[in-house]
């Protein structure tokens, strides 16, 4: 009788441990058996970030490009003709207000030199002649009119004299029938159209350079007549550029442009972002994604990185401390550009690996 149930008890046990070790190999993903901590320096790289849930949302991809803010863009264009002897700065160089980015050649500026030298001349000479007058008004040889009409003539000199002043300073006269062009205010040389031994001319419809501060740019976005229905100034968006797709920027539309440009098949919408970093660089590609004015439920969003596809299945890893990480398979709902919405449940204390996931994943399972 001892020996029937030590026997039935073997063979539960063997049943047990079979289904046990099935068990764990369905599982074998899905916990941290090695007992592997995240050490400082693989943490040092690794994202760790809050997973919540939140409205489904079906997301709209715009294409646009980053571009300068044009009431922040000065543009120089020259108001005399000359030529270009010296160039300061490139395309790119941060420059200050004041500073001289250019010198030219100008026979304009030599003939007004010219004027300033006769009127000084003339100022001379009216000063002796009054010298004169009022010597002769002493000794009664002329009249008081007479020294007044003078003194007139050299007030009159001296005003056209401060007029020449003011204009060779207005043009940075530097002598030598040169002038300088300087930096009208702080800011990058985004644009750059002058070079030395270049003719500048007063009717060039191009300016010689550009200047932004780069601070705050424009995002401008292509709308097709289709998509105009789900966006309105104000909306929400999320921005991504072509050098920085991992980097997300939030702005709002500002405006949207009501003319509808017949070669581009499109009508164009702008965001206005800040631009602290100077990341966003004028000209760079962007992607504008626009939440749709709808939603089918709620779920837990995870960012695409934060997923890994491993055995035809879907796997996360679960952080709640550097020694308590697990690895979780999640069931998608949807997912849209930023977002896979899962089936799964998360408690407020766990968190999402979102960059070194695979190498953590690979980690758990030894």
């Amino acid at each position: 009788m001892i020996i029937r149930t030590i026997t039935l008890v073997t063979a539960l046990g063997t049943l047990l441990i079979g289904c046990t070790s099935k068990a764990s190999k369905e599982a074998e993903l899905d916990s941290n058996p090695s007992g592997f901590c995240l050490n400082d320096e693989l943490k040092k790289n690794t994202s760790i970030s809050d997973v919540n849930e939140e409205p489904i949302q079906d997301q709209l991809t715009l294409t646009g490009k980053v571009e300068y803010n044009e009431n922040d863009l000065v543009a120089f264009k020259s108001l005399i003709d000359g030529i270009v002897t010296k160039v300061y700065f490139e395309l790119g160089d941060h420059v200050t207000k004041g500073k001289v980015l250019a010198v030219v050649k100008s026979t304009e500026i030599q003939e007004i030199n010219e004027e300033k030298g006769a009127q000084l001349n003339q100022i001379e000479l009216l000063n002796k002649q009054l010298k004169t007058k009022k010597e002769l008004l002493n000794d009664g040889l002329v009249s008081q009119p007479e020294v007044l009409e003078i003194e007139y003539e050299l007030k009159q000199a001296k005003i056209e004299l401060n007029k020449i002043s003011s204009k060779l300073q207005m043009y940075h006269s530097v002598g030598g029938g040169q002038f300088q062009i300087v930096a009208p205010k702080d800011g990058y040389i985004v644009q750059k159209d002058i070079s030395v031994g270049q003719v500048i001319t007063t009717d060039n419809d191009n300016p010689l350079f550009s200047i932004s501060n780069l601070n705050q740019v424009w995002v401008m976005i292509n709308v097709y007549a289709n998509n105009l229905k789900y966006i309105r100034v104000g909306d929400p968006v999320k921005v991504k550029t072509v050098a920085y797709p991992d980097r997300i920027y939030n702005g709002r539309i500002d405006k949207i442009y009501n003319v509808f440009d017949e070669n581009e098949h499109v009508t164009k919408a702008r965001v206005v972002l800040e631009n602290q970093d100077l990341n966003l660089m004028p000209g760079l590609s962007a992607d504008i994604i626009i939440n749709k004015k709808n939603s089918i439920g709620n779920a837990y969003a995870i960012p695409h990185k934060a997923v890994v596809f491993s055995n035809n299945k879907n796997y996360v890893v679960v952080y709640k401390d550097d020694c308590n990480l697990e690895v979780r398979r999640v069931t998608p709902i949807t997912r849209n550009e930023e977002y896979v919405y899962v089936n799964e449940k998360f408690s407020s204390e766990e968190k999402i690996i979102t960059t070194n996931a695979l190498i953590l994943l690979e980690e758990l399972k030894k």
